[in-house]
């Protein structure tokens, strides 16, 4: 063996002397041979890759030799995935064959030695290679990359774990490929945009069985069910052997395929019928609709059946499509190269012509990133398309301008995963192995209906009480699975509580625990199980201003109109009925104005029943006084009851007063409010005290060592409910997170302690657990009764329409009575006059026979007396 690595290295030691010393006169051959043709193809020909690339290569050149009579060759060199025997190929194709480019290998450890060679002889090379590193470029000036990356992938796997909820994946690889380090920030980042991340890299080597299995022993005793495998086709059909040996390929398990493996995926063989049921593919996409890549279809594949008889598949995959290109674009080169001259370099990067994989273009040497890929569900030897996924549409069945389109891969096909179900997995598991969860619960907490932590008389023991272990307890109830934990005291500030968790002390994290931005970066929380905010506390005064119109707060504005608008109407109304016959009605309209005013509130305390004289009056005035006495008993109750009842208000309104007037104020101890108050609120350091019980905060207020104190809002129904008369609230409610319960960042289990979360809020178990935790000490607080006591006229709407329906309906009836009387009068006087006039008539034909004297003296009496009678009536 060691007379082989010898022989090896002297090879290739006489090959570089050979080529330095015989640079000149090849370049020189190179040009001369230029008509000849020949194009250099690496390849490994036992690698089912390496037979399509061949055979497309093939033909790619005789198409194009036939349609242009040309006769360019393909001299080809089987490298067997050996970096060292590619270099040696590279240097036997350009120094002996003389060959004008190089097209190959299939890995990037390959290309690379072929790459040196071909800048060193400035010899194009074309890399099939999906992955480049960003450095290639640059450091190689004669390195095209014929074809297009494909990290835009990485997306497309956030986009599949996103759609079902997983937050943790792990990555498996294959170390040996060194551009894979190149793809995973993209895939980090890719998942960190859709709240998931990544839990272990994990590189594997092909040569290493052992190491293999013990891999995979340790992932499957671990609680992540989500795995990302980025490998060869050759070691990844490996690894999904083993897995299905030590039972990783069943129910609850999630495999997500790259297409380093799925792009050969219609190439399995019949052994593989169960081994890879249920795997989810990201696949290369190119169009399979045109005509041109139907007439190749038939032709590879009737070529490939007759070469390859062993091959159980004989389409053509991603690569006889990018291999047929990467020929045809080569050729295309050569050809103008010959007739217009130039350089072969730069006939390459003008390429421009559409292939069978898509648009042939080159931008710094290099085509477009590819940005569609094909979903793909596998089903043993077999697939199903699940759909696309694009940088534009996201998920879509199919790739037409209207299809319609998602961000969730929900709306695909349904997908079968690992052991045939339907069942989307949860993505993680409680390992069967693992020791109970360690639950670090605060021992520093200022209110211990939240969190109290208590020690047994002899010291052993610690039980663990208040709302937050409650609560926590009945959310691992509502999970459906079993969550084994052990509760441990932490006896320091909130802040380090959190750092446990990221530190691995603590697996979570229980108690009043405010969710603060500056822990994110140490653990993640669940949704807040409580109020959020923060709020000044302040003791109470009595409000002794406005006590002279205290008389008439018992009812509204409006409703004191309301009463004066009905007293007058229905004053109104007695006072037109009753004007004829009253004769204190009598005189002018100002004393008839004013005595139906005064008997419009008079009326209000006695009835005068005596002096109506119309059944109509009477019945406005009977149910006029019923309102009277309603409104004025509930009048007389009302002020009662406010005259007793002694409003507070706040000795602060807000915090600009405590500003300006340099006053103290506190906080509890181990509470995230201290750095609040300085940094946002702007309070003084030195005027900012800490206290730790809330018997504490109440002495300091009432003795007026501070004039405030800012509490959150879930412990201010616990301050409020023990002194309710005596601190109120005062000021705004400044915005902060609520409480909640911590876990690590990317926990898997947190999305199910959300939903049981929401379940117990939902249920009303989490309301149930917060009063009877404040029902000792809860008080009736009549202060806000006090605030909202005045009556509106909403509340006696009834009364103001009977009485006021009552009045209208006598008004009504009393104008038609009147109406027809007057009537009735106006038809007798009528009738009286035509009979005076016609008795008048009958006395005077009578007369005429007496003499004028005495005619005229009849007559003046007569007339004398009329006038009398006139003037007496």
């Amino acid at each position: 063996m060691g007379k082989f690595h010898f022989l090896f290295s002297f090879m290739l030691f006489a090959l570089v002397v050979y080529g330095v010393y015989g640079t000149e006169g090849n370049t020189n051959s190179t040009m001369d041979d230029s008509r000849n043709g020949k194009i250099g193809v690496i390849v490994d020909k036992s690698s089912r890759i390496g037979k399509e690339e061949i055979l497309a290569m093939q033909m790619a050149v005789e198409d194009f030799n036939s349609f242009r009579n040309k006769s360019f060759s393909l001299v080809i060199r089987d490298y067997k995935s050996d970096p060292n025997l590619a270099a040696l190929a590279a240097n036997d194709l350009i120094y002996m064959q003389r060959v004008q480019v190089l097209i190959g290998p299939q890995t990037w450890e390959a290309t690379s030695v072929v790459a040196e060679v071909g800048d060193e002889k400035q010899i194009p090379v074309l890399a099939l290679v999906n992955e480049i590193p960003k450095y290639a470029n640059k450091r190689f000036k004669f390195l095209v990359e014929a074809s297009p990356s494909q990290l835009n992938q990485m997306r497309a796997i956030a986009g599949i774990v996103s759609s079902w909820d997983w937050h943790l994946v792990n990555v498996i690889y294959e170390d040996k490929d060194l551009s894979t380090t190149g793809i995973f920030p993209h895939l980090v980042h890719a998942l960190r945009d859709v709240g998931a991340e990544v839990s272990e890299f994990v590189g594997l080597s092909q040569f290493d069985s052992d190491l293999f299995s013990k891999e995979l022993e340790r992932l499957r005793r671990g609680s992540s069910r989500i795995f990302v495998v980025h490998m060869s086709f050759k070691s990844a059909m490996r690894l999904f052997e083993m897995a299905k040996e030590m039972g990783m390929m069943g129910k609850d398990y999630v495999w997500i395929a790259t297409d380093s493996f799925t792009n050969l995926a219609y190439s399995l063989n019949f052994s593989s019928n169960t081994l890879l049921q249920g795997v989810v593919g990201v696949k290369s996409f190119f169009p399979e609709n045109n005509p041109s890549f139907h007439e190749f279809y038939n032709r590879f594949s009737q070529r490939f059946r007759l070469e390859h008889y062993d091959e159980d598949n004989h389409e053509p995959g991603i690569f006889a499509i990018r291999a047929y290109d990467a020929a045809r674009t080569v050729a295309m080169a050569m050809s103008e190269m010959q007739e217009k001259g130039n350089h072969l370099m730069e006939k390459i990067e003008l390429t421009d012509f559409q292939g069978l994989s898509g648009k042939i273009q080159f931008k710094d040497r290099q085509l477009a990133s590819s940005d569609t890929f094909q979903i793909i569900n596998l089903m043993g030897r077999s697939y199903r398309e699940l759909g696309f996924w694009s940088n534009k549409l996201g998920f879509s069945r199919e790739l037409r301008e209207n299809s319609s389109s998602s961000s969730s891969m929900k709306d695909l096909v349904e997908v079968l995963w690992p052991g045939g179900s339907s069942t989307t997995p949860r993505g993680w598991v409680v390992p069967t192995d693992a020791t109970p969860l360690r639950i670090g619960v605060p021992t520093s907490s200022m209110f211990k209906e939240y969190v109290h932590v208590e020690e047994d008389p002899m010291g052993n023991n610690l039980s663990f009480n208040g709302l937050a272990i409650d609560l926590f307890k009945a959310t691992l109830d509502n999970l459906n699975f079993s969550l084994p934990y052990q509760f441990f005291r932490f006896d320091g500030p909130y802040d380090d509580l959190v750092e446990q968790i990221y530190q691995k002390n603590f697996d979570a994290a229980v108690g009043d625990i405010a969710i603060l931005s500056r822990r994110y970066k140490h653990a993640e929380f669940t949704h807040p199980y409580s109020e959020a905010g923060l709020v000044m506390v302040v003791p109470t005064t009595k409000d002794t201003s406005n006590r002279a119109l205290m008389f008439t707060k018992p009812f509204t504005v409006t409703m004191w109109f309301a009463i004066a608008l009905m007293n007058v109407y229905n004053g109104f109304v007695v006072w037109f009925i009753e004007r004829n016959r009253y004769p204190g009605h009598e005189g002018s309209m100002f004393n008839q104005a004013g005595t139906m005013l005064c008997s419009s509130f008079t009326t209000l305390f006695s009835l005068h029943g005596n002096m109506l004289h119309s059944n109509l009056s009477r019945m406005t005035m009977v149910v006029w006084l019923f309102m009277a006495l309603v409104i004025t008993q509930i009048y007389t109750a009302n002020l009662t009851s406010m005259l007793t009842i002694q409003k507070l208000e706040p000795t602060v309104t807000d915090i600009e007063t405590l500003q300006r007037a340099n006053a103290l104020v506190g906080f509890g101890r181990g509470s995230f409010v201290k750095r609040y108050l300085e940094e946002v609120l702007h309070f003084r350091s030195e005027n900012i005290r800490n206290y730790s019980t809330p018997d504490d905060y109440a002495e300091a207020l009432r003795n007026k060592e501070i004039a405030a104190a800012f509490l959150e809002v879930p412990f201010v129904k616990i301050f409020l409910a023990r002194f309710c008369r005596e601190f109120m609230v005062s000021g705004p409610t400044y915005k902060v997170g609520g409480f909640g319960f911590a876990f690590p960042r990317g926990s898997p289990m947190l999305t199910d302690i959300n939903k049981a979360l929401l379940k117990v809020s939902e249920t009303g178990k989490f309301r149930d657990l917060e009063d009877s935790m404040i029902a000792n000490e809860k008080c009736e607080d009549e202060d806000s009764k006090g605030e909202k006591s005045s009556l509106s006229p909403s509340s006696f709407f009834i009364l103001f329409v009977l009485s006021g329906g009552v009045s209208t309906i006598a008004l009504t009836l009393y104008i038609f009575n009147a109406h027809n009387l007057n009537f009735q009068q106006n038809t007798i006087w009528r009738l009286m006059i035509a009979i005076m006039r016609h008795w008048g008539n009958q006395r005077r034909r009578f007369s005429r026979r007496v003499s004028d004297e005495s005619q005229m003296t009849v007559s003046n009496n007569f007339s004398n007396d009329t006038n009398l009678q006139i003037q007496v009536q």
